[in-house]
Formats: C-alpha cells, structure tokens, sequence
C-alpha cells in the first residue's frame, strides 16, 4: 500500500470514537485498514490475535475498545469503551 493510501486509511480508523494513534496501529496489525473492515469482527478473536501477532498480553482494556468500534461501525451508535467492561468481564468469565 502507498504511504498516502497508509496516511489516508489511518485518518479514517483515527476518526472511529476511542481510536488513537495506538489502535490504530494495532488494527494495522490485524490487517485491518479502514472502518468497514470491523464490520462483522469479533472484538475478543480481534484481541487474542493481537496477543498472538505480537508476543505479549495486552491489557483487557483493549477488548473493550475493540468491542466499542465494530459496536460503532455496525450499529453507528458511539459509545465510550468503558462502556463495554461489564460485557467484557461477564464473556470471560462465563469462559
């Protein structure tokens, strides 16, 4: 991909509610280069592939955030990430 190509996809995830610079590239990092493709994702494989991808455990934080944009992206209702904590403890623990 060209840089501009790299700069403008990036301009699009960083304008998704509870995405910086950080997201973003962790999204890049899952081959995800524009909002539609978090269209259909599932926020706790997204994380664990993350985890994979890069040698370490991140923090379960990000789940949230994952979970908040393909919230997002689908629904186009924005919601903060924290939002999405409960969820999230209540999936892993029923683990």
């Amino acid at each position: 991909m060209a840089r501009r190509q790299v700069a403008n996809a990036s301009s699009s995830l960083l304008a998704l509610p509870n995405v910086g610079p950080a997201t973003v590239a962790d999204l890049h990092l899952l081959g995800i280069t524009e909002a539609e493709g978090l269209r259909g994702q599932d926020g706790y494989a997204m994380y664990a592939t993350l985890c994979e991808r890069t040698g370490q455990r991140h923090d379960p934080c990000v789940i949230d955030v994952f979970l908040s944009i393909v919230h997002f992206v689908e629904t186009g209702e924005a919601r903060k990430w924290w939002d999405f904590t409960a969820e999230r403890k209540r999936h892993l623990a029923g683990r």
